[in-house]
């Protein structure tokens, strides 16, 4: 049976630490604790003499003043590390956390995950191949020697960045390494772990390297690891659940996260808010239980995402550069099918290309795998036909030979109709509004990512309302934009009702119209 030696790197709240360990010890587990040097002594005191009496707490043999983005998190670590490898011979897997984690699982439940495969749990992804590192420097913090804490020292790390970039001081990454790049809370076995230790002994050059690394607590075991362990044996995820918010600063749990921690592909969470008190109780509680069965849902990431963006709605203020002289033509004509149900306007637009010779495009930019001619690339990502929007409707008006194109859009896209509508062409809207059942917002919800197959029931109900309101102000939002050629069809209405707004939004015959509006099914899910 899995026995979890935690390496816990804290520099604050001893009272919290000292919970911490009594309540992860409790269940038989170790942990062997680096308190910061920088932090107050009184505090490392307080901690020592409360824990100075469990067999089953150990401290690092020397205390590093930590900086962030500095090898002195890693060198804290390796110390914690080795101190309890030594300490703990009955341990199978070291588990790093810091002072704000708490454990999402009960013990007997993440020991017997950790039972289920031989293998370790790390983040490491290629260091140039993978787009892990969303912005800022990337080669540079391997290639240059990084002396000086960014964050304290700011003027002498950039000064001595510049000298070497302009003296061309650049320097050769180990060649027998491939560096790789992840979070720093992993889990591995004591295998591994020995390994580690070892390889830090015998490769001097390496430890070096990683000595003038910058955030090198990203990169350092990340990197090592997958050097001298089997790719088939590790698993390239941490154990620990965290979220960034889109400032790059990591998402903080309170008392009312309780039931969305749980659900997650996790046995740790962080950060917990100090001020949760009542979360940290019933986690404490939920640690030391037995039997207790977990519904993974793992829904936790999309759903903060979903309720993120609800508030953060902005709109451009000006085009951009690339389309201040772009046009679709002022003779051509946009018809832009509007609907949530995207089946609906696709089986719309499939009956209108049968009845008329308009080409009809469907959902180009919400679907990657449309089907699109090439048009030099363009139209190739996601990211280049939203960039690009102006120039890939101008090209394909040109590819297809034509003064009139449709295509459908998500609700969601105003930036879009927006954006369309105010070209020297002409942009007319033809907007779906359907009935939605709770049984296909559960469906919606499972699609997108928000829920999953085992979300409890009660967490999709709360959900619901959020749901059905967010549609409902996507609709607004159109509504209030005030778009000149703006015709809705509604499913509750009869064909007879919805064929004036056909009959206006393609320009075509009453009969036409509203033999498209009798489409068979045409609202049917």
């Amino acid at each position: 049976m899995a026995k979890i030696a935690f390496i816990l790197l804290c520099h604050k709240d001893p009272d919290a630490i000292i919970k911490q360990a009594q309540r992860l010890t409790a269940a038989g587990d170790y942990m062997a604790i680096h308190f910061d040097a920088r932090a107050k002594k009184a505090d490392y005191d307080k901690i020592r003499t409360a824990l100075a009496k469990n067999p089953n707490v150990t401290f690092a043999r020397k205390r590093i003043k930590c900086g962030w983005g500095e090898w002195s998190l890693v060198q804290a670590t390796l110390n914690a590390l080795e101190m309890a490898v030594d300490a703990f011979p009955r341990a199978t897997h070291f588990y790093m956390l810091s002072g704000d984690c708490m454990a999402i699982k009960s013990a007997e439940y993440a020991h017997d995950f950790l039972d289920r495969e031989e293998v370790d749990y790390i983040e490491s992804f290629d260091y140039f191949d993978s787009d892990w590192i969303k912005t800022g420097w990337k080669e540079e913090r391997l290639i240059y020697r990084h002396w000086f804490n960014e964050r304290t020292q700011k003027r002498r790390f950039y000064a001595m960045f510049q000298a070497q970039m302009r003296l061309g001081l650049t320097r050769e990454i180990p060649a027998d390494l491939q560096i790789m790049i992840g979070s720093q809370w992993w889990c591995l076995r004591r295998r591994t772990c020995e390994w580690v230790l070892d390889f830090c002994r015998q490769r001097p050059d390496v430890m070096r390297f990683f000595r003038t690394t910058w955030i090198p607590d990203e990169t350092f075991f990340q990197t090592i690891v997958r050097h001298i362990v089997p790719e088939r044996e590790i698993r390239s995820r941490t154990l620990t659940f965290l979220m960034f918010t889109d400032y790059g600063m990591p998402v903080t749990f309170y008392n009312d996260h309780y039931d969305l921690l749980l659900s997650q592909d996790a046995l740790f969470a962080r950060k917990i808010s100090p001020e949760a008190t009542e979360l940290k109780r019933r986690l404490g509680v939920l640690y030391a239980s037995e039997g207790v069965k977990f519904q993974i849902s793992n829904e936790g990431r999309s759903l903060f995402k979903f309720l993120v963006d609800r508030g953060r709605l902005g709109r451009r203020f000006a085009m951009r550069f690339w389309e201040t002289e772009s046009t679709f033509g002022r003779e051509r004509e946009l018809l832009i099918v509007v609907c949530k149900k995207w089946h609906v306007a696709k089986r719309l637009v499939d009956r209108i290309r049968q009845m008329t010779n308009v080409p009809c495009i469907e959902y180009l930019f919400n679907e990657e795998h449309t089907a699109l001619p090439d048009l030099g690339g363009i139209q190739s990502t996601m990211g280049k036909r939203h960039r690009h929007r102006r120039a890939l409707i101008r090209m394909l008006f040109d590819y297809y030979d034509t003064d009139r194109l449709i295509i459908c859009l998500d609700p969601g896209n105003v930036d879009l109709m927006q954006d369309f509508c105010s070209d020297r062409s002409v942009s007319r809207i033809l907007e779906l509004e359907c009935v939605f059942t709770d049984a296909y917002l559960i469906g919606h919800a499972r699609r997108v990512g928000l829920a999953g197959e085992r979300t409890p029931q009660e967490t999709l109900e709360r959900l619901m309302p959020t749901i059905r309101n967010d549609i409902v102000h996507e609709s607004d939002r159109i509504r209030d934009q005030g778009f000149p050629h703006h015709e809705k069809m509604r499913q509750a209405d009869t064909p007879e009702q919805n064929a004036p707004a056909l009959e206006r939004f393609l320009a075509i015959s009453h009969d036409k119209a509203l033999e498209l509006a009798r489409t068979d099914h045409l609202f049917s899910d």
